[in-house]
């Protein structure tokens, strides 16, 4: 019997652009354009672009706002920005931006490293960034860095990561990410932390950000999928790193998770030689490797017999 519905669907944000790029040596705003055309290309639909905090912390993402400019050639594009505070919130509407995220690390010992406060004085402002978010007519998604382990604090307690996001929900949040900042998290974990952060927010949002530093981020993608989650992170070429964590390496790389996605028969509206494409212009820009597998490989279809 033949079927004409359409197969479940895979939501990829790409992050190399602002995850990608800020831990790497700056490079210019039309260096990043040209990357982001190749991604739109491929078929991103939905990019986290730049970062709207301190130039002197990250100063690979100092030309936020000259890149939001240049962003207005791809208007069937959603845009994100992400803010470490109030103001970084208001910088980011002014510029465009209309999907914010907000981050909270779960553990403290990296929410002063990356953001110089902890974690409860991060969550006291999550209101007051909700209402700018809320002003211009956008919404605000926290990202909950740290949500299993942080490279200065250890394991962070899942009933913390709960709690934190609990928090943020009261305080006005509309969705939610949980990452795994350095890399630690496997499937086991992954599927009970989903379980916890569900029943205190049922009904929401919730995505999750992978990385690949110990080899188990795409095992872990996995464990989302059989979770029903249908919203993952990741990062052209595995390219990536928290310069804030130390030992934190890639992001799961957006060419190896549509690869399996579409072994899996999962849609994402992305095309795999057109990421391919993109990998190899964003190593050129870079001047070096990328850490994705299936880039140095390609594709089975085309591999040498």
């Amino acid at each position: 019997m033949t079927t004409t519905s359409k197969p479940p669907r895979l939501d990829i944000r790409e992050v190399g652009p602002r995850d990608g790029l800020q831990n790497e040596p700056p490079i210019s705003t039309e260096a990043k354009l040209d990357i982001i055309e190749h991604l739109v290309r491929a078929g991103a639909r939905r990019i986290e672009a730049t970062s709207f905090v301190s130039p002197r912390a990250v100063p690979a993402l100092a030309d936020a706002a000259d890149l939001a400019a240049g962003l207005r050639r791809w208007p069937d594009v959603r845009w994100s920005a992400l803010v470490a505070g109030v103001r970084g919130a208001e910088r980011a509407v002014q510029a465009g931006f209309r999907e914010i995220e907000y981050v909270v690390s779960a553990a403290d010992g990296h929410s002063k490293a990356n953001v110089g406060r902890t974690t409860e004085q991060a969550l006291q402002l999550v209101p007051r960034v909700v209402d700018v978010v809320r002003e211009a007519g956008g919404i605000l998604e926290v990202i909950v860095a740290t949500a299993w382990d942080c490279p200065f604090d250890g394991e962070t307690p899942p009933a913390r990561t709960r709690d934190i996001v609990a928090r943020a929900i009261d305080g006005g949040a509309d969705r939610f990410c949980l990452a795994d900042t350095i890399g630690t998290v496997t499937p086991g974990r992954l599927t009970a932390l989903m379980e916890a952060t569900r029943r205190v927010a049922p009904g929401v949002d919730i995505g999750v950000h992978l990385h690949n530093t110990r080899g188990t981020g795409l095992a872990s993608a996995y464990a989302a999928l059989l979770a029903d989650v249908t919203w993952l992170d990741a990062s052209i070429g595995g390219l990536g790193g928290c310069p804030f964590a130390p030992g934190a390496s890639g992001n799961i790389a957006t060419e190896e998770l549509v690869y399996l996605a579409h072994d899996l028969g999962l849609e994402t509206g992305f095309e795999l030689d057109g990421l391919l494409a993109a990998g190899r212009r964003t190593q050129e820009i870079l001047g070096g490797p990328l850490p994705s597998g299936l880039l140095r490989a390609g594709d089975r279809a085309r591999a040498p017999v």
